[in-house]
């Protein structure tokens, strides 16, 4: 009879659960024409993706963080004894783009040198996530954008679709001593180990997702290289930090947080097909101005090797 009972609660978590999840799948979006305006330049387009991306999560509201100490990255001693997260309403992980990137994450060995495999189901999971993106404003706008200023973008939907497929998810060599053992994915959102050393990892969801498990260790945050910048608080949407992932140091890292899946995704791939391996650009994100620097560095000529910010002023 417990038996029974389980199962049958289980069937009715099945029920609640996909019922939600229909719930929160948004409609086809089609960005309006007058949104549209693509002929403006590079940091002004950057900008409008934000200005775009409904589906980021409000600091103090869907999210909390508590940055505590500030250290330089050589500083050895931990300037945070507790986590960096201390509350995320996960309910908004069901958002179609949120819970298809997660889905992602679980799909690679984080050991550069060794071969990764990719599943029929994980290519499903890909396709899955990339519809779900090209149903936003960032990535609509992303697209047009890419169109108009890049070189033989495609026009079409799917052909956009195959793109990014290619330049995010195809396997290549970043460690010559075994089969294709990476990805712009992979490093850019789910991190990678090499020489001892976290690389890439710069992901928020990533980071509450694997923080929350107990193998993130956050350290603090980094601090800010000049005195006139405004200190770092728990509504910043951009963060540098330095963190442990598994016990393996991450000594300077910057990522966003509160974003959506989508508009990293829309920025990073704006800077690698019509960018410069530095673009130079501010954020208003409504309670600060930060002037950032997107680098990208290719992995042969189309795929994307990696692909973050750096925090170069922040004002409140």
């Amino acid at each position: 009879e417990k038996a029974e009972n389980i199962q049958l609660f289980r069937c009715i978590n099945s029920i609640v659960d996909a019922f939600e999840r229909s719930c929160m799948t948004p409609k086809p979006y089609n960005l309006k024409k007058e949104k549209m305006n693509v002929d403006v330049s590079l940091p002004e387009a950057l900008q409008t993706i934000w200005d775009l991306d409904v589906n980021r999560l409000t600091p103090g509201e869907d999210y909390t963080i508590d940055v505590q100490g500030g250290k330089k990255p050589f500083w050895k001693d931990d300037a945070a004894r507790d986590p960096l997260f201390t509350f995320v309403n996960t309910k908004e992980f069901r958002r179609k783009t949120y819970h298809t990137f997660i889905a992602l994450l679980d799909n690679y060995t984080s050991e550069v040198g060794v071969s990764e495999k990719v599943t029929h189901k994980e290519r499903g999971e890909n396709q899955r996530f990339l519809d779900a993106i090209m149903q936003t404003a960032p990535m609509q706008f992303c697209h047009a954008y890419c169109v108009e200023h890049g070189d033989d973008v495609p026009k079409s939907k799917q052909g956009f679709m195959k793109l990014l497929d290619d330049i995010w998810f195809d396997l290549y060599y970043r460690d010559r001593s075994a089969g294709r053992d990476s990805s712009g994915f992979e490093h850019v959102f789910v991190g990678e180990i090499k020489n001892d050393q976290v690389s890439g990892f710069h992901n928020w969801i990533r980071f509450y997702l694997e923080e929350k498990r107990g193998d993130v260790d956050y350290r603090g945050y980094i601090k800010p290289k000049s005195y006139s910048d405004a200190p770092t608080d728990d509504n910043d949407h951009v963060l540098t930090l330095q963190f442990n992932w598994n016990g393996v140091p991450k000594k300077v890292g910057t990522s966003f947080v509160g974003v959506s899946p989508e508009f990293e995704m829309a920025l990073y791939t704006m800077c690698f097909l019509v960018g410069e391996k530095e673009n130079i650009f501010d954020i208003d994100t409504g309670t600060d101005l930060f002037k950032l620097n997107c680098k990208v560095y290719h992995m042969g000529k189309d795929k994307i090797g990696t692909s973050y910010v750096e925090a170069l002023e922040h004002e409140d």
